[in-house]
């Protein structure tokens, strides 16, 4: 039998965390089923590729020349698999030795199933919830799901809007349909936007509590805010919405997303970043009317109007699980 997973890491001057990362992943449980590991570098000048080279033969590399963002990265190591399931990890994680094959359980036993999102847990309190799937709510707030919260409330299979890109099990098969990551989010919310998308066409997101790793969090840009992050995130923000929402739906929730971008604004102005914050915004809207944001415009098809409806279903309840804490 032929491997059934390959794991892409997607690493840009990662070498703090990559040894640990691939000696846990490589350390798993008997019985999981065979994996192939492929590092997609992202022009890394840290020493990375000499330490996979050096310490790590049996991982196949892929060098990239330059920082392309999180998205290529990861289409480049999903367009080489040749697996029934690929896993997206990230750098900043150690996975325990049961990660892979729970993840492929919870994937074999739900045909339906696009994603299935693992249990990451605080680097430095793993009793506390890091993600457990990703939520997103009429209000245009995406969330992770118990986020700081004791991990033992979360200790069920759910139902998510979404999978955390950070760790977790993707069917390749289903790319082919749907595409792959947009490359115009170069990073934050791209994993809402392609879980949304499957949903467009029919697929479910899932989260599997069996599959536990921890993760360092924000080891890349530096912290849990910041200008670039907020800028950033900020206009994926409004093109994420505006990319998968058809202009009756979009028309149906533009009073609630205006109000949950002022809530957000007060949020920033608090921080010092308002301005940063309206000027993520205006980027995103750009982006949104640019020639490339209307090529990757979903477009309405009749055939799935109850996805839809069970999508704007969703927007409500989040918006409830979200003030709740569930």
């Amino acid at each position: 039998m032929g491997k059934e997973v390959t794991v892409v890491i997607p690493n840009y001057n990662g070498i703090a965390f990559l040894k640990g990362c691939l000696e846990a992943l490589l350390n798993q449980e008997p019985g999981t089923p065979d994996f192939h590991v492929l590092v997609v570098d992202n022009g890394s000048s840290d020493g990375s590729l000499e330490l996979l080279r050096e310490e790590f033969p049996g991982v196949e590399v892929e060098a990239l020349p330059e920082n392309t963002g999180f998205c290529h990265a990861v289409n480049v190591g999903i367009q080489k698999a040749r697996t029934p399931y690929v896993i997206l990890l990230n750098n900043d994680t150690r996975v325990d030795a049961g990660f892979i094959r729970a993840l492929y359980e919870a994937m074999e036993k739900r045909p339906e199933a696009f994603s299935v999102s693992a249990r990451m847990l605080m680097w430095d309190r793993p009793e506390l919830m890091d993600d457990g799937g990703d939520r997103y709510c009429v209000l245009g707030w995406a969330c992770a799901r118990g986020k700081g919260r004791d991990a033992g409330k979360y200790d069920k299979p759910a139902e998510v809007f979404s999978a955390c890109a950070g760790a977790a099990i993707y069917r390749r098969q289903a790319f082919e349909q749907i595409g792959l990551f947009d490359e115009e989010h170069f990073a934050y919310l791209e994993d809402l936007d392609i879980g949304w998308r499957a949903k467009i066409y029919g697929w479910r997101n899932f989260y599997e509590p069996r599959a536990k790793v921890v993760h360092y969090g924000s080891a890349s840009s530096g912290s849990r805010y910041n200008e670039w992050k907020t800028s950033l995130a900020a206009a994926n923000n409004v093109y994420v919405a505006g990319k998968n929402m058809p202009l009756l739906q979009w028309i149906l929730n533009l009073p609630f997303l205006i109000l949950g971008s002022a809530i957000k604004l007060l949020f920033f102005c608090r921080k010092g970043m308002g301005g940063i914050y309206l000027k993520g915004l205006g980027k995103g809207i750009r982006k949104l009317a640019s020639k490339a944001g209307r090529a990757h415009r979903i477009r309405f098809r009749a055939e799935f109007f109850k996805n839809y409806l069970a999508i704007q279903g969703q927007l409500y309840l989040n918006l409830i699980r979200i003030l709740k804490k569930t």
